[in-house]
This record gives C-alpha cells, structure tokens and sequence, in this order.
C-alpha cells in the first residue's frame, strides 16, 4: 500500500511542478497502440522494497502501450501523455512457472530532443500461481506500481529499464510478500 500511495504523491507533484507552463499540442493525439515489444526481469536482492522475496523470480513477458487522446507539452521540449500498459507472460521461481498479466494506466515524459522517455504507472497483476516455494502472495490478484526509462533508436526501436513492485498491499492478510523486478525492454514503436 506505501508504494501506490508514494507513485501517487510522485504523479500528483511532477503535475504541480510542470504545471505552470502547460499548453495542448498543437496536433491532438488520439487513441493509438504506441508501441509493442519483449522483455525479462529479474529480483535483485539488494535493490528492492524490504522486506524482499522468499524466492529468486525471473519473469519474461510480451508488452503493448497504447496512448490515450491528447499531450501536453511542456517547456524545453518535454511532452506528457497518458497511457495504458499491458503486459502477459511467464513468472519463475523455485523451478515452477505461472501464468501472469499486469494491465494499468500510467503517464509518460518524452523529450524528442533526447529521444528519452520517463514513465510511472499503476495497475492490477492476475497470476496463475499463488505459492513459488517459499513464497505465498495469497490471492491471484495483486496490487502493481511501476516507473522506467527508455531511449528511443532511430528506426522506431526502443530500449529501457523498468522498475516493477507487484503485492497484495495486505489484501489477503499481512503475512504476503511481494516482488521487486527490473526488467530490460525492448520495442518497437509505430
């Protein structure tokens, strides 16, 4: 529950401090699958939210962004938009494999100029598999935050890094964990 309350305050105070010179694009935006692509992640242990995983997860999945109508643009050549991000793939852990789907809306800085983009998001996680071994997260439903980086190639191919925290946020009791992935992604952008 602290990690979706903190990506709402981060969310709520990037707002207030681009707000001031906020102005719509001149083309509006519709809605559009802005890219689809691959990625895997791993736990690491000592980059994560305590108190940390039972288990070593893996997980390697198959992505969409789509791009919800409108952009703002704001000064020194930034714009924001929202977004809906999907993913559905494979967890891994102690020898067993799930089923797993996370979908959410999120919001993107992109500077052109760079050809660097800075997400956060929100969303809901569906697995398959309650128990890895060692590790229950209680219930098929979890609780997703997530934030990344990408840098965007010449000829519509994206690379980043992404952050991911999944948990229960003590739904189904509070003897749960979560799990912390970094993920490499790599896509391609229509």
């Amino acid at each position: 529950m602290a990690i979706v309350k903190m990506l709402g305050v981060i969310v709520i105070v990037g707002f207030f401090l681009f707000l001031p010179g906020v102005s719509h694009s001149q083309e509006p935006k519709k809605f559009e699958i802005i890219s689809v692509g691959i990625r895997g992640g791993i736990n690491l242990e000592p980059v994560g939210l305590p108190p940390g995983e039972k288990e070593d997860f893996r997980q390697f999945d198959v992505l969409a962004i789509l791009g919800f109508p409108g952009s703002w643009e704001w000064p020194r050549g930034w714009e924001g938009r929202y977004r809906w991000y999907a993913s559905a793939g494979v967890l891994n852990a102690a020898g067993e494999n799930g089923f797993i789907s996370t979908f959410g809306p999120g919001f993107a800085f992109t500077n052109w100029d760079w050809n660097v983009s800075a997400e956060i998001g929100t969303g809901a996680v569906f697995i398959s598999k309650e128990h890895f071994g060692r590790q229950d997260f209680g219930g098929p439903v979890q609780i997703l935050g997530h934030g990344g980086i990408s840098y965007h190639f010449p000829g519509n191919m994206t690379a980043g890094w992404r952050f991911q925290h999944f948990s229960d946020a003590a739904l189904y009791g509070n003897n749960n964990r979560g799990v912390d992935l970094h993920f490499l992604e790599l896509s391609y952008r229509f």
